[in-house]
């Protein structure tokens, strides 16, 4: 028969208690936090969307791997069982670990940067962003149009616009792209996946004007299944091949493992140049750690392993895509404006057209994600002006990002669907209750990355 149900594809073998809070603490904890939900207890939220990254449950053979860690400084059992997972599945000579993927990113950008220097992907991420610019270097985004239509429903909106990226290459050169970047899938267009040909194409662009081409690998499995199920010629491979194949097209990759890892810390810098890897382990000695063990322990290394054999299973990831799938097709069902096609690890929110009546300037996806924090406790984060948005220095005029979203990011192997129903049911209030949110203004602000410390107030 057809079966029509979501089911997780495994037991629960441990719980752990969620604290309920009143809407009247919720409004306290709020304020008491600057209305920043990166500020707000873990024990203050009920549902935590916030983030995918690292919050994933493990399972029981990761737990052992826990116990059968080899703790050895050097030359460790685990750091080889990690090394010939990662170089199985990757095909790149040289696997570096870091304790996360910030840290593979802060090395790559450390050796590669630099002023002068300008580094295209379909689109950076905050850290990826961060680490660029804090070299020195300038990160430019080329996604697709189609990226920037929240409600048109196409496959792989995370493609990279290659008529754009050829006329950037033809514009700067060697001299000044020392690399270039992939994200899949595409995090800052609302999870959605890069196909295999334009990955295929972006590479065979790099190596005719012999730029190093590296991908951020944080969601391979996720992106490899959007591969298998919507590209022509891929339905009869193996999510493992078809990622062993789209990382045959690079030349190196970062990774945080605490995505499609699914460990709670980790990450790793690959790359089959022998003299690039070489800085990469002389800069990882001095800010991270010995070579076999990169800032974690063996027993992270040994789950870790684990993890990227888990994470290719294709009834975990018919599971996981389905399951966010799910949770769009009930918000768009209630005339919620979310971002279509469902992407891979969350759900996106057009801010946008959720509140026509706050401006970018005054950040209507934060607006929203602390509207739904004190109607049912849930936590999301805002990818929109606040996290990509600036202000000119020389003109002082407010350029706002591309998109406006608030991001619902679901953990791996946590929630239920009873959970994501209530998920549900409370944006669909807060959506009801829509013309009265008001928008919010930043009243204290780092110098860098600042939607993780920033304080707010509403308008």
């Amino acid at each position: 028969m057809a079966i029509k149900t979501i089911f997780e594809p495994f037991r629960i073998k441990t719980v752990e208690p969620l604290r309920i809070t009143t809407r009247q603490e919720r409004d306290s904890i709020l304020k008491k936090a600057g209305y920043n939900l990166f500020s707000v207890r873990a024990e203050d939220v009920l549902i935590d969307l916030l983030t995918d990254s690292g919050t994933a449950a493990m399972s029981a053979r990761q737990w052992a791997g826990l116990i059968d860690g080899d703790e050895s400084y050097a030359g460790a059992r685990s750091f080889y069982r990690f090394e010939n997972t990662v170089k199985d599945l990757t095909g790149f000579k040289h696997i570096i670990p870091t304790h996360q993927g910030r840290a593979a990113e802060k090395i790559l950008f450390n050796i590669m940067g630099g002023q002068g220097k300008v580094i295209p992907n379909n689109t950076h991420f905050d850290t990826t962003r961060a680490n660029i610019e804090v070299s020195g270097a300038e990160a430019v985004d080329l996604p697709v149009k189609e990226a920037l239509i929240p409600s048109l429903v196409k496959d792989f909106k995370g493609n990279m616009d290659i008529t754009a990226l050829e006329r950037l290459l033809k514009e700067k050169g060697r001299e000044h792209i020392p690399l270039v970047m992939m994200t899949v899938t595409n995090n800052s267009c609302a999870g959605q996946p890069a196909s295999m040909g334009c990955i295929r194409r972006v590479s065979e662009l790099c190596r005719s004007y012999k730029i190093p081409f590296f991908i951020d690998a944080c969601r391979f499995a996720e992106n490899a299944w959007f591969v298998k199920t919507r590209e022509p010629g891929c339905k009869g491979r193996s999510v493992k091949q078809l990622a062993q194949e789209m990382f045959s097209y690079a030349d190196g990759c970062t990774m945080s493992g605490k995505k499609d890892g699914l460990v709670n810390i980790g990450g790793f810098l690959a790359m089959n140049d022998d003299e690039l890897a070489q800085k990469a382990r002389n800069i990882l000695i001095v800010t991270e750690g010995f070579p076999t063990y990169g800032g974690l322990a063996g027993r992270d290394l040994e789950a870790f392993a684990q993890g990227l054999e888990e994470v290719v299973d294709e009834d975990y990831l018919k599971y996981r895509i389905r399951s966010t799938e799910y949770v769009v097709e009930k918000l768009d069902a209630l005339g919620v404006p979310v971002f279509k096609p469902a992407g891979g690890h969350a759900v996106y929110l057009d801010a946008k057209a959720f509140l026509p009546h706050v401006p970018p300037q005054h950040y209507p996806g934060h607006a929203i994600a602390c509207a739904l924090y004190l109607e049912g406790g849930i936590r999301s984060c805002e990818i929109g002006s606040v996290m990509f948005g600036k202000t000119d220095p020389a003109t002082g005029e407010f350029q706002p990002a591309m998109l406006e979203m608030v991001r619902l990011a679901i953990p791996r192997r946590v929630y239920t669907q009873s959970h994501m129903d209530y998920v549900v049911e409370c944006l669909a209030e807060v959506f009801a209750q829509r013309d009265k949110i008001r928008g919010m203004r930043i009243v204290w602000e780092p110098p860098i990355l600042r939607h993780f410390t920033a304080r707010f107030e509403p308008l």
